[in-house]
């Protein structure tokens, strides 16, 4: 939201961005699970996480209004790619009995996860601006998918 602030949209304009991007994600969401359903969903999330450093490193590069619209369309689909196929994914590895605290126990660390990420963003974004924080979100999140395309198992435990 605050790059599309910095690339020139008012108020009204970012919050007309940030209702395209719950639109897109909305929108996508239903196609993508049963996409999902058929490719398996690791291969959904590492492609989901993929997307998403498309997005960081485009944000760190542009300035193009059309072009950031572009990257939160991009960004929608990041979140319907990755939000309910983790869960998904966290239901079909855990025992049944236990598949609402797993999930409860990963959105409970979800959160706190995003809050330290965000502060950390923040600082860094402080410290060093907006193209080094998108910079370095996008590398992580290429080692991150490297992490779950060749170390993670898909198999129940």
């Amino acid at each position: 939201m605050l790059k599309a602030k910095q690339a020139g949209l008012n108020d009204t304009a970012v919050i007309g961005v940030y209702i395209f991007y719950n639109l897109v994600y909305a929108l996508c969401a239903f196609p993508i699970g049963i996409f999902a359903d058929k490719i398996g969903l690791k291969k959904m999330f590492v492609f989901g996480l993929l997307l998403f450093s498309i997005v960081y490193f485009g944000m760190a590069f542009s300035t193009n209004i059309y072009t950031i619209a572009m990257l939160f369309f991009i960004y929608g689909v990041y979140a319907s790619a990755t939000e309910g196929i983790s869960k998904a994914w966290i239901s079909n590895i855990s025992d049944r009995k236990d598949t609402a605290t797993a999930i409860g126990t990963y959105s409970g660390f979800q959160s706190i996860c995003t809050m330290l990420a965000s502060s950390l963003a923040g600082l860094i974004w402080y410290q060093f601006g907006a193209n080094a924080t998108f910079i370095i979100t996008g590398i992580a999140t290429i080692f991150i998918s490297i992490y779950f395309s060749f170390f993670v198992e898909t198999k129940p435990l």
